[in-house]
C-alpha cells in the first residue's frame, strides 16, 4: 500500500480552484519532490494532505488512514510549514520536550533521541536560550526536530533549509536520506531545486493546480526528442507558467 494515495483531490476556494484532481502514489521509503511556482497549490496540497483543510471533493490517504481523519493521522505523520508553530518563551529542550509530552512518547527515549538531533544539527549550545532569541536558522533546525521526533511514517517539510547555513543546509539535506534509508516517506516542497536533484527519487510539478510532470530527475531532465540532458530547473520554466524564474532558487546559499 502506498505511504501517500490520492485520487481526484480538489479544493476550491469559491471560484479559485487551488488543486485540481490531483492523483498521487508515493511508496515507503521514497523521497517525493513537489516542485510549484507561487500560487500554484503547493501549501494548499500540504493542508490537505496532513489533515488541516478538508478536500472540495476526491479522496486521500496517509499510511491508509482518511486524510479527514485528523485524529488518525496524528501518528503517522510530522509537518515543518515553512513558518512553523514555536512558543517563543520556551527553549529548544522545553519546546521538543513539550511536543512529545503531548505524543505520549516514552520519556527516556524521547530525552536520547532529542538530544542527538540537538547534536546533530549543533544545537545543543544554544538548547538551554529562549527560542524568542533564535535565528530564523536556530528556529528552523528547532521545528525540523518537532517534526521528525516521533519517527512518523510519512513527513512534509516545507522549504526546510530555508535560513540554514550551508554546513546546516547539507546536515539537512543528509538526515532527509537517512529518513527515507529507514523507511520513512519524505514529501519535501521547496523552491531550492539542487536541493531536490540531490535527494528527491520522484518529483512532481505542480501548474495552476493541477501535476503537470511527475517522474524521477534523470527521466523528466532527458529530452525525449533529441536525447540531450536538461537542468531541473530548465524542466520546471518549461512546464510552470508566467516568469516562475522570480519563484526559483538556483542555489542552496
Amino acid at each position: 500500500m502506498p505511504r501517500i494515495e490520492t485520487s481526484e483531490l480538489t479544493k476550491r476556494y469559491g471560484e479559485t480552484l487551488a488543486v485540481d484532481r490531483l492523483d498521487l502514489s508515493i511508496s515507503e521509503g521514497s523521497v517525493y519532490g513537489f516542485l510549484g511556482p507561487n500560487g500554484a497549490g503547493k501549501t494548499t496540497t500540504m493542508r490537505l494532505l496532513t489533515g488541516l483543510t478538508r478536500p472540495t471533493s476526491g479522496t486521500g490517504s496517509i499510511a491508509g488512514v482518511p486524510i479527514t481523519d485528523r485524529d488518525g493521522l496524528r501518528p503517522h505523520l510530522g509537518y515543518l510549514p515553512e513558518e512553523p508553530p514555536l512558543y517563543e518563551q520556551a527553549t529548544a529542550y522545553e519546546q521538543l520536550e513539550y511536543v512529545a509530552g503531548l505524543r505520549d512518547l516514552p520519556e527516556r527515549a524521547t530525552q536520547e533521541r532529542i538530544n542527538t538531533l540537538l547534536d546533530e544539527l549543533d544545537l545543543t549550545a544554544d538548547a538551554t536560550t529562549r527560542i524568542a532569541d533564535y535565528s530564523k536558522g536556530m528556529r528552523q533546525k528547532t521545528a525540523y526536530i518537532q517534526a521528525v521526533l516521533h519517527e512518523p511514517d510519512v513527513v512534509f517539510l516545507d522549504e526546510p533549509t530555508s535560513g540554514l547555513d550551508p554546513r546546516a543546509a547539507r546536515t539537512i539535506r543528509e538526515m532527509i536520506l537517512d529518513l527515507a534509508d529507514s523507511g520513512t516517506t519524505v514529501f519535501l516542497s521547496t523552491h531550492i531545486l539542487p536541493v531536490v536533484e540531490e535527494v528527491a527519487d520522484t518529483v512532481g510539478i505542480l501548474s495552476d493546480g493541477q501535476l503537470v510532470a511527475e517522474g524521477d530527475p534523470e527521466t523528466l531532465t532527458q529530452r525525449a526528442e533529441t536525447g540531450d540532458t536538461q537542468t531541473l530547473e530548465d524542466v520546471f520554466l518549461e512546464l510552470t507558467s508566467t516568469d516562475p524564474a522570480a519563484d526559483v532558487e538556483a542555489t542552496d546559499g
